[in-house]
């Protein structure tokens, strides 16, 4: 599995689509372990342009404090699972609490 979480200062951005950077990490699903973990600059925000850049990337699940509705839809028809509202953390924990049922997440904080 590959998580991407949009980060800012080396925290969730709480706008995915104005993050400075994303961290793509790789996990193991049967040992719940990280295998690889990236950072890496998003090209130009623009409608679909980031839906289309971390599918061709094989990211199989988002993690985002806040994402439109028409970037949720975008990666939904792309098999790529969206989590919103995720709480202010580090990619790797936010990680380490969604893979062990921890990660608790609020409302989406993105209202387009």
């Amino acid at each position: 599995m590959r998580i991407a979480i949009p980060v800012t200062e080396g925290r969730l951005s709480s706008h995915f689509g104005h993050c400075e950077q994303f961290t793509i990490i790789e996990v193991d699903d049967d040992s719940k372990t990280t295998t690889k973990t990236e950072m890496l600059t998003p090209p130009a925000h623009e409608p679909g342009v980031l839906p289309r850049w971390l599918h061709n990337l094989g990211v199989n699940l988002i993690i985002a404090g806040g994402m439109g509705q028409k970037a949720r839809l975008l990666f939904e028809e792309n098999n790529v699972a969206v989590v919103v509202g995720a709480p202010d953390n580090t990619p790797e924990q936010l990680v380490k609490d969604y893979l062990h049922g921890n990660l608790k997440c609020g409302q989406n904080v993105c209202d387009h």
